[in-house]
């Protein structure tokens, strides 16, 4: 049985972003894998201290938080959904918080031995769910790729995207149609392991 963590980057329960990785997580359940979601904006944690215990004093993050069990259930997992609406053409810091403290799963000589970055065992699937309020697809398609290729180092060696523009107010994931069944499908093969396509495309309006 595969393990999937979704971590929920919107300060919003039932936000867009959130609804769509719920629909992703479902799939996913029905598929057989085991489904354990955190929402980011409901724990109390801080970001990465920059103090380098990580990699001089500990195999892990040394800060005691409530991001603390978020890091160890996304070391075991198979596979990760991270669901964020785009905030001024970035993640929602919510979720840039979480992901500054994916440091500590990089090896102290990561930058050195390529062979040997990560802590985590590699093989792992990286799925992004990116809710857009700006109907145009060109601006920030840069998001997914940028932290794609960081994750990469972590053992993520398999990406997915869910992207959809021009959604904006509450309930617009719902009503656009065909976007949660494209999501459940994606959740779907995620659980089985399924590789293709690397991502999938915007969905329009």
């Amino acid at each position: 049985m595969r393990r999937v963590v979704c971590l929920l980057g919107s300060a919003r329960p039932r936000g867009n972003s959130a609804v769509m990785a719920g629909a992703v997580c479902r799939g996913a359940a029905e598929a057989g894998a085991q489904v354990e979601t955190f929402a980011l904006n409901a724990l109390d944690f801080r970001g990465c201290q920059g103090c380098m215990a990580c990699k001089k004093k500990a195999e892990a993050c040394v800060l005691d938080d409530g991001l603390t069990p978020v890091l160890r259930a996304v070391a075991g997992c198979d596979a990760l959904v991270l669901a964020t609406p785009v905030y001024f053409g970035e993640v929602s810091s919510q979720l840039k918080a979480f992901i500054d403290r994916t440091y500590s799963f990089l090896t102290p000589d990561y930058a050195l031995n390529r062979a040997h970055r990560t802590r985590l065992t590699p093989g792992k699937t990286l799925c992004f769910v990116i809710a857009q309020g700006h109907p145009r697809e060109d601006l920030f398609a840069d998001i997914f790729p940028r932290y794609a290729y960081f994750f990469n180092w972590l053992g993520f060696t398999e990406n997915r995207l869910l992207r959809a523009c021009r959604i904006y107010h509450p309930g617009d994931a719902e009503a656009r149609a065909g976007l949660l069944e494209q999501a459940a499908a994606l959740g779907r093969d995620v659980a089985l392991g399924q590789g293709e396509p690397d991502w999938l495309p915007p969905v329009r309006s």
